[in-house]
């Protein structure tokens, strides 16, 4: 897409959102088994096709690309919405073409690009993402995938082995899934074991490719989130002091404050122009995409994790209560700093 297209698509998913996706609907939907409201990813695949973004014609996609479907995670960072765009039409679909195996693109990206089908990456060890917590032998899976997005609501897996990528089911033998609490209540996690589980490989690439790749991919989907919600904090803080009056006058009005949300407005306008940079970068597999991606994962989290912070202190006592949703934007901001791990400057060749 042109510049121009890329905004308009903005302004359509951010339009569609704002009517569906308001915060007492998140709230509803963060009680429930699922986790997001059904309606809503719906909605979002058939009126704007999301998750057919960044699968190309030939499999039932809308064949744009990485830039446009990063474009719909930071979108939904602005709202919290707990659909699966990130762990499905993202991390899935993604896996799935870098496998470099068709017979499994036209197998599976169909039903993943209508949205009519979930899959979730399993892929962590109890430690983390430098290691793989199933191991493979003789097509059946052994192991604990940990911390997987959306977990116990997906019917496709995908599973990261050391051995390669494997595709297996929710309902396959062996496979127990547990939903786990986190810190983020508008993101489900679950913990899904294999005992002996039957399961096809995808393709023949190395997985640790896989693997570095799949983390570049998640750390800029990341960074597209982090800058989403943080501008939505600042929006928010800004909002707020307008109105808040005390001593007769807007607090937002007193220079103390106006110079915090100056800086925070840097932060965010800053970390938009590196996530945007790492998505283009991961897009295209640029040369630079290893550093431009850590570069937005460190950046916008800090830069997340800070706004979140100064939106309580400035909204007062009101942040901290249940009812207000900047404890959601805190939670978030300290839950994505872990997810995927923190990310390690890469090491240039000599």
């Amino acid at each position: 897409m042109s510049s121009n297209e890329l905004l308009e698509f903005r302004t359509s998913v951010r339009a569609l959102l704002a009517k569906h996706a308001t915060p007492a609907a998140v709230r509803a939907a963060m009680d429930t088994d699922l986790g997001y409201d059904p309606k809503l990813w719906t909605m979002l695949c058939e009126q704007v096709g999301v998750a057919a973004l960044a699968v190309p014609e030939e499999w039932g996609g809308a064949g744009a690309g990485l830039v446009e479907s990063l474009m719909v995670v930071g979108e939904l960072g602005r709202t919290l919405a707990g659909v699966p765009m990130l762990g499905s039409a993202v991390l899935g679909v993604q896996a799935i073409l870098l496998s470099g195996d068709e017979q499994a693109c036209a197998r599976l990206l169909p039903g993943l690009a209508e949205g009519s089908r979930t899959a979730a990456l399993c892929w962590a060890d109890a430690t983390g993402w430098d290691s793989a917590g199933v191991s493979a032998n003789d097509g059946k899976l052994n192991g604990a995938a940990h911390y997987v997005l959306h977990g116990a609501q997906a019917d496709l897996l995908l599973v990261l082995t050391d051995d390669g990528l494997f595709e297996t089911t929710a309902d396959a033998p062996g496979v127990v899934i547990a939903s786990t609490p986190g810190l983020d209540p508008t993101r489900k996690l679950a913990v899904i074991t294999f005992a002996d589980t039957p399961a096809t490989r995808i393709g023949t690439g190395g997985p640790a490719a896989l693997r570095t790749r799949l983390r570049e991919i998640a750390w800029a989907a990341l960074a597209a989130e982090q800058v989403g919600a943080a501008r939505h904090c600042l929006e928010m803080t800004v909002e707020y002091t307008a109105s808040r009056v005390q001593f007769g006058r807007p607090i937002g009005s007193f220079q103390a404050l106006k110079h915090r949300m100056a800086d925070m407005y840097v932060l965010v306008e800053s970390a938009e122009s590196t996530a945007l940079a790492a998505a283009q970068a991961v897009a295209e597999n640029s040369d630079s995409a290893a550093e431009d991606v850590y570069v937005a994962r460190k950046h916008c989290t800090e830069t997340f994790s800070h706004v979140a912070a100064e939106t309580i202190q400035l909204h007062g006592g009101i942040a901290i209560t249940w009812e207000h949703d900047a404890h959601l934007y805190f939670k978030r901001a300290h839950a994505t700093a872990e997810l995927f791990g923190t990310g390690r400057r890469p090491v240039a060749a000599a």
